[in-house]
């Protein structure tokens, strides 16, 4: 058992636990290696030695694994289904309006998990069964010294039986823990796997009853509320059997006398069953403030861009607050009632019923109808609707109506049309993603799906690619040349093997789109669904894209493609073309179809621009020789170049190692309060005091009992003895609701400054940071760590107290009736720390670890929420099941060896402090006359008690450090670099800027210091009113210019000055506040559609109407039920990504400034909607300063002067007419995109 003092030798050196060892070697271990977990020493010592790695963890037993307790759980969750179905099905027969009764979660999983419950309870029996045994042995030692018979050996026999039951109660107990965490955290496992799965099923109707936010907290809170029902669920009966044997013991030792007792015991109940009501009352209400927390969170962090652009983070930091004082209320209530002593017994079905129920919710709301679709279809065309209706809902106004199409193996087929007619709605009515209403839908083959926002995984990009295809590198490398990724590929830090952010953070949009294409290429599938990905991406890539993988010599010649598009120039290539209308099929035939029938598309057409259009009519292969030339020397020489903002690499989340610092522990008692801890620390003393006092009355009431004949006499002592015994009962009552008070407070004081700090350390971390950490992290601390916070800290610390001034308490009782017994009491001590310095060293860095593989569960999660439809639309569900499975096993190996080490510890401990009862005992018995059987007992039931509370010291000891890790966690963002403050001592004129001219003086920018600058020597002055264009290849450094003028990204040198201010000399909020900007991702928050358009609250109704009337956007808004209240659900899904940009253009009318920023604003629209809107920017912000990052060329030709950058430099700044003379870049770019063709024309 003590084989970590000194195995292995005193070199100092440690081996690494190999590959071989890795695997637990708990079942190859010997019966008493088993039972005292000796087998985990290994770890026990490598840990102290050097800070653990995941690599050092023992593996779990094969049985316990992720991989074989979902599957079996999800059989048993599948027969339960089908059980209450059938017995629906016969009930509704009998019943026409029977009740329906949903499956039962905790049915399921008692059929699968049965066996291993049983075998706990039957662990727990044993160990309640030892501890009343010593009791009774203790008994016969308090008659042994009360009669003092000549032979003595039975008192050493007593003590070497009393020995023998605490030990093997300790192992026994030691079995029951390990069992019953082990047991309950393979529930946590197989709920979350069956969570994820459904996650991966749910239909639109139940993505809109459950956020991304809630279906988090399923997986974070829920599960973990299960985990303690498992945990906790044995004292719904061991509480009972106990209270009986006590009382059954009591009765034979005081007769009738225990009835009092148990009349309090009674009264006591139903009081406790009232407060767990109330606290299941409670639960409801803190379960609905952390989902509304966490869901904004979410959105908060992956819409970070917006906030820190419109400088809104005040606002919606504000909302997180209100948020969370609603929780830290129903906190309080929560505090005061844990008072009642029983209460943590009576609440835990109450509380874990509300998950329950959520968890049962969830895992039954809709899912897709596989069958909706013939996915099989073997006829002669590709796709087909016939007279087919379909809505996002059962109930819901159809969006698309009367769908008759026919579309033939092997075309090309382009759908067009207006900014919600329903192209991409087609595309998911293809995929299975709506609710057919009515009508057949077939589909011939498996599919290829690009979505309109590019979903990008957090893996390296070949893995992003392959798709989980088996690599074949001449396919391979055909992919990457067709999509024109392998200029990107060279600029990468690590080629294709560059590890790609969290939403593809590291890349750029137009690169972003393009993996997504080579994704869906190298899939090989029968059918490719293409929601307009050219339209993210530069003119000259889009013609390549078209040419070497869409169009009739692309790679995709062979198979069914459908284009949503908006670059009509792609028409006359096309075999088929649907126009749609307000969910229907306007027009579908050819090209010269269609124009001989309808004007429909010479409309759309026209609304091309007449530039266009009279470059659409033609053919768009017939491009001049020169053209030709010039595009294969750019091929050759001017490859685009990397962003340099992309570059950097994504940080894994950092484990700390060594001791967590003692500073940590201060910030917590700070943010307790010092009032609070000292209050805390009188009422743990006051506790103590009067309880061990009670018991020394007790003990000398008994004492002086026994010496009295007359009853008369001891009758005449009883009322003042009971008096002044009841009078310390009372005083300890009030120490510990005062305790509970001052716990309360200053628990939630701690919880409302800790939680404040992390939010505004994240608020102002850099947008650097959102890009290069996933959001799985800041979500993690926000969650389990904040949890912890809580829920637990304060009790740990206050527990210590307790334990500490407790075990102080019972040394001096001890210490005083048996003085011998510091002899004993010395080199225990000394074990006891030496085994805790040992255990702590391990248990503080496996808890690390078991944080940071947190993580990971929550981002993959997130990851796979926002890809759900491409996942599906691959077939891949298996797939990420397995990945699932994966991140989940890697958290549940971490706690495993927690648990494992846990219980080395406990049943060390416990040794120790038996052979600390074994001493008391024998001591007593050497004693023989000179001690009173009175302090026996008392002694003795004080060395009983000091086992379980020495063990509890040491466990709470290392508790308080291991959960530490969760405030160091949180405080962790302080320290990190910060943006500049939001407001400066020195601010602006309020009317400030009133002209809008913009000035870069040799301005200079790199994104971080170990990388060359991304924009240098950068000199140039507007005019006021003036619309500048910008415009450069990929990398040129458009996008960083933006960033700079909103201080995204801070000077490396030089000063940009706007309106004759310096705008690095004042705070980023009076410089963002006075800019605006339409961004290229445009982010809508869950919530009203006033709320998207409005978070300030500052507009009045009227001049909302006004700007979605500018933006062509107030017909759709009259005809939504709730018009301006209209509800936008997560990430704006209930709107088309046309829409959502159209409603980023009236935010931007609504917050009218003299500068404007337009960063490629219009690429997800059609070129109607993109007119429109380019007639409204120039009418609405005809008196300010406009600056436009365009792909498309057309809308910036007629810009004042044109802004051309390359490599971080300006080459060329001019009007656009003197920039097409000189013949330059511009020109160049011009030729590519087949501008200057017409434009020539025009001037003729």
């Amino acid at each position: 058992m003590f084989s970590i003092l000194g195995r292995w030798g005193a070199s100092g050196f440690y081996q690494r636990v190999t590959e071989a060892q890795r695997c637990s070697p708990e079942k190859s271990a010997s019966f008493f290696s088993k039972m005292t977990y000796s087998w985990f020493s290994r770890i026990i010592i490598l840990g102290y030695k050097k800070p653990l790695e995941r690599e050092d963890l023992f593996e779990l037993n094969e049985g316990d694994s992720s991989y074989i307790v979902c599957p079996i759980f999800e059989k048993q969750w599948r027969k339960e289904v089908l059980r209450t179905q059938e017995r629906q099905k016969v009930k509704s027969s009998f019943h026409k309006e029977a009740h329906t009764r949903k499956p039962s979660l905790l049915r399921a999983l008692w059929n699968t998990f049965k066996f291993a419950l049983i075998q706990v309870a039957l662990f727990k029996v044993l160990a309640d069964v030892l501890s009343f045994t010593s009791p009774l042995i203790m008994k016969q030692m308090i008659l042994f010294c009360e009669q003092r018979p000549d032979f003595g050996w039975s008192g050493y026999g007593y003590a070497l039986a009393l020995f023998v039951v605490v030990f093997l109660q300790t192992l026994i107990l030691q079995q029951y823990q390990r069992f019953k965490m082990l047991t309950s955290a393979k529930i946590k496992t197989a709920v979350i796997g069956l969570i994820y799965k459904k996650a991966l099923l749910l239909s639109n109707v139940s993505r809109k009853q459950f956020s991304t936010g809630e279906i988090i907290n399923l997986m974070a809170t829920d599960t973990q509320q299960l985990m303690d029902l498992m945990t906790n669920i044995n004292l719904l009966w061991s509480a009972p059997f106990q209270i009986l044997m006590a009382v059954s013991l009591l009765w034979q030792e005081l007769g009738p006398a225990v009835l009092a007792g148990v009349a309090v015991l009674v009264f006591v109940i139903p009081m406790n069953a009232l407060v767990a009501n109330r606290m299941k009352k409670l639960k409801k209400n803190q379960r609905k403030n952390k989902d509304k927390q966490i869901k904004l969170l979410n959105e908060i962090l992956h819409g970070i861009k917006i906030l820190k652009l419109y400088a809104w983070e005040p606002s919606y930091k504000k909302k997180i607050i209100e948020i969370r004082e609603q929780e830290l209320e129903v906190q309080k209530s929560a505090g005061y009632l844990a008072v009642f002593s029983m209460l943590t017994l009576t609440c835990i079905p109450f509380l874990t019923r509300i998950s329950l129920v959520h968890l049962e919710d969830f895992l039954n709301t809709e899912e897709l109808l596989p069958h909706s679709i013939e996915a099989n279809y073997i006829g002669d065309h590709a796709i087909g609707f016939i007279n087919a209706s379909f809505s996002w809902d059962k109930t819901g106004i159809p969006v698309l109506k009367d769908l008759n199409i026919k579309i033939p193996e092997g075309a090309l087929v382009a759908v067009v049309g207006q900014v919600g007619s329903g192209k991409s709605s087609v595309l998911s009515a293809i995929l299975g993603e709506m609710e057919k209403l009515k009508g057949i839908v077939q589909r011939k083959g498996s599919v290829a799906y690009v979505s309109q926002q590019a979903w990008i995984q957090n893996c390296i990009l070949q893995e992003n690619i392959l798709f989980g295809s088996v690599m074949q590198k001449q396919l391979y490398e055909r992919v990457l040349e067709a999509c024109a990724l392998l200029p990107d590929l060279e600029q990468l830090p690590n080629g294709d093997q560059t590890e790609i952010g969290e939403k593809g953070v590291n890349i750029s949009g137009g690169q972003k789109h393009r993996v997504c294409l080579a994704r869906a290429v190298y899939s090989g599938a029968d059918i490719y669904l293409l929601d307009d990905p050219l339209s993210a991406v530069d003119v000259h890539v889009a013609k390549q894209l078209f040419e070497k993988v869409i169009g009739s010599s692309g790679m995709l010649r062979n198979k069914t493609r459908i284009l949503v598009t908006h670059n009509l120039t792609l028409l006359p290539q096309m075999d088929l073309i649907v126009v749609m209308e307000s969910g229907r099929v306007a027009q579908m035939g050819t090209y010269q179809e269609i124009l001989a029938k309808t004007k429909n598309l010479t409309n759309l057409l026209q609304a091309f621009s007449e530039q266009e259009t009279a470059h659409a009519l033609k053919q768009v292969s017939v491009i001049n020789s020169r053209t030709v030339l010039k595009d294969q020397i750019l091929v050759q020489n001017d490859r685009p170049l990397l962003d340099q903002r992309k570059q950097f690499s994504v940080r894994k989340e950092k484990i700390p190692v060594g001791g967590v610092k003692f500073s940590v522990i201060l910030k917590y008692l700070h943010a307790f309060g010092w009032l609070w801890v000292w209050l805390n620390v009188a009422t743990c003393l006051g506790q103590n005091l009067v309880g061990t006092g009670q018991n020394l009355w007790l003990s000398t009431w008994a004492k002086e009992a026994k010496h009295m004949n007359d009853f008369t006499e001891w009758k005449q002592i009883r009322s003042k003895k009971l008096s002044i015994y009841g009078l310390l009962g009372l005083m300890q009552g009030l120490f510990v609701c005062s305790g509970a008070y001052v716990v309360t407070r200053g628990s939630l004081a701690a919880s409302r400054v800790l939680h404040a700090q992390l939010l505004d350390n994240v608020l102002h971390l850099p947008l650097q940071f959102f890009e290069t950490n996933p959001i799985g992290q800041v979500i993690n601390r926000f969650t389990k760590d904040m949890f912890i916070i809580d829920m637990r800290f304060h009790y740990y610390i206050r527990t210590w107290v307790n334990c500490t001034l407790d075990v102080i308490g019972t040394v001096l009782v001890i210490v005083g009736a048996l003085p011998l017994f510091i002899l004993g009491l010395i080199p225990l001590v000394f074990l006891y720390f030496t085994i805790q310095r040992y255990y702590m060293a391990s248990s503080r860095q496996i808890r690390r670890l078991a944080g940071a593989s947190h993580s990971p569960v929550i981002s993959h999660f997130c990851e796979t929420l926002l890809g759900v439809s491409t996942i599906r639309a691959f077939g891949h569900e298996q797939r990420f099941i397995q990945q699932n499975k994966e991140v989940v096993n890697e958290n549940l190996v971490c706690f495993y060896n927690n648990v494992i080490s846990n219980r080395w510890l406990s049943v060390r401990l416990e040794f120790l402090g038996n052979l600390m009862v074994f001493f008391t005992a024998v001591l007593t018995v050497l004693a023989g006359n000179s001690i009173d059987s009175a302090i026996v007992g008392l002694s003795i039931s004080y060395a009983l008690n000091i086992t379980q509370t020495l063990n509890f010291w040491v466990r709470k000891a290392c508790e308080i450090e291991a959960n530490a890790v969760s405030i160091e966690r949180v405080c962790e963002y302080e320290t990190m670099d910060k943006e500049a403050p939001w407001i400066t001592s020195k601010r602006p004129p309020s009317q400030w800027p009133s002209k809008g001219i913009v000035e870069f003086v040799d301005y200079r920018a790199r994104y971080r210091d170990d990388l060359g600058l991304a924009l240098q020597d950068i000199t140039f002055q507007t005019h006021g009113e003036e619309k500048i264009g910008i415009v450069g290849r990929t990398g040129a450094g458009k996008s960083t210019l933006s960033n700079c003028l909103f201080r995204i990204v801070e000077r490396s040198g030089g000063k940009i000055i706007i309106d004759g201010i310096d705008i690095s000399t004042i705070g980023l909020h009076d410089l963002r506040g006075k800019l605006n900007i339409i961004p290229q991702d445009p982010v809508l928050f869950s919530g009203t559609l006033q709320m998207n358009l409005d978070p300030l609250d500052k507009y009045p109704d009227h001049e909302l109407w006004e700007v979605l009337e500018l933006c062509h956007l107030k017909e759709f808004v009259q005809s939504l039920p709730k018009k301006l209240l209209h509800e936008i659900s997560e990430g704006g899904e209930n709107l088309s990504v046309g829409q959502r940009q159209l409603v980023c253009l009236a935010r931007a009318l609504l917050r009218k400034t003299k500068i404007l920023i337009l960063d490629e604003a219009t690429a997800s629209i059609d070129f109607e909607t993109d007119n429109l809107v380019q007639t409204t920017v120039r009418k609405e912000f005809s008196d300010c300063t406009i600056l436009t990052i365009a792909h498309r060329l057309h809308s910036i030709i007629d810009s004042d002067r044109v802004l051309v950058l390359d490599s971080g430099r300006i080459t060329e700044f001019e009007t656009p007419q003197n920039l097409i003379h000189k013949r330059g870049l511009f020109f160049d770019m011009l030729t590519e995109a087949g501008i200057t063709q017409d434009l020539g024309a025009k001037n003729k």
